[in-house]
C-alpha cells in the first residue's frame, strides 16, 4: 500500500536527481509503480473500499437488542447474555458480544454520595499493585476518612510485616492515631471477620 508520505518521498527523491532505478530500490517499491507517480505530479493513491465482513454474532443482534431493552433500567451482565447466544448457536468468542453490547450500556446519573466520617475517626487501609511490564510493585495506601489526605509507601510483597510497617509509618506521617483502622478482609492482617 502506498502511503502518501512515500508519495512524497518519490518526488523530493525524484527532485534530488535520482533516477526511477535508486528511487525503487532506495523506496522498496517497484520501478512501474515510481514511474507512475512520477509521470503525473498530482496523481494519488486510490484504493478500493473493502466490503464489509459478516460478523458471528449478526445473527443474534436483534435478540441481544430485545434483551438489553427489556431489561431497562437494569443491565444484564455480558457472560449471561453469552450464555444465552451460545444456547441458540452463537459460536463466536465473549469479547465480541461485549464491544458490542458496550454502545447499549447506560451510565448512572446519580451522583456519588460520599462516606464521610468525623476527623480522627477511621483510616482506611488497603494494599494495590503497580504492574509496569513484567515487574509488579506494591504499593499500601493508607487514607483518613475526614480529609481524605493519603499517605502511600512501596514494597515488593504484601506480607503482615509490610502492613504493619506501613500502618506504623503512616500514622507517624498523620501525627496521630485514628479511632479505628478499616480493611478489606486481608489474609495477612485478619484474625477473624465480623460480618
Amino acid at each position: 500500500m502506498l502511503t502518501q508520505e512515500l508519495l512524497v518521498d518519490i518526488h523530493v527523491l525524484s527532485q534530488q536527481g535520482l533516477g526511477i532505478r535508486a528511487i525503487a530500490k532506495k523506496l522498496q517499491l517497484s520501478r512501474n509503480t515510481v514511474r507512475r507517480y512520477l509521470r503525473d505530479m498530482t496523481k494519488t493513491p486510490t484504493y478500493p473500499s473493502r466490503p464489509s465482513r459478516t460478523s458471528k454474532l449478526d445473527p443474534f443482534k436483534a435478540y441481544l437488542r430485545e434483551r438489553i431493552e427489556a431489561a431497562k433500567p437494569d443491565w444484564i451482565p455480558s457472560t449471561v447474555l453469552l450464555r444465552e447466544v451460545q444456547a441458540q448457536g452463537y459460536q463466536g468468542k465473549d469479547g465480541i458480544l461485549k464491544i458490542y453490547i458496550r454502545a447499549f450500556k447506560q451510565h448512572s446519573k446519580e451522583p456519588v454520595v460520599r462516606f464521610e466520617t468525623p476527623p480522627g475517626q477511621q483510616l482506611q487501609v488497603d494494599f494495590t499493585t503497580i504492574s509496569r511490564g513484567r515487574h509488579k510493585l506494591k504499593a499500601l495506601v493508607a487514607t483518613m476518612g475526614y480529609s481524605r489526605a493519603s499517605y502511600v509507601c512501596f514494597s515488593e510483597r504484601e506480607r503482615q510485616e509490610d502492613w504493619l510497617a506501613g500502618i506504623q509509618a503512616a500514622l507517624h506521617y498523620f501525627g496521630g492515631v485514628p479511632n479505628e483502622i478499616l480493611f478489606d478482609n486481608a489474609k495477612c492482617i485478619m484474625i477473624e471477620r465480623d460480618a
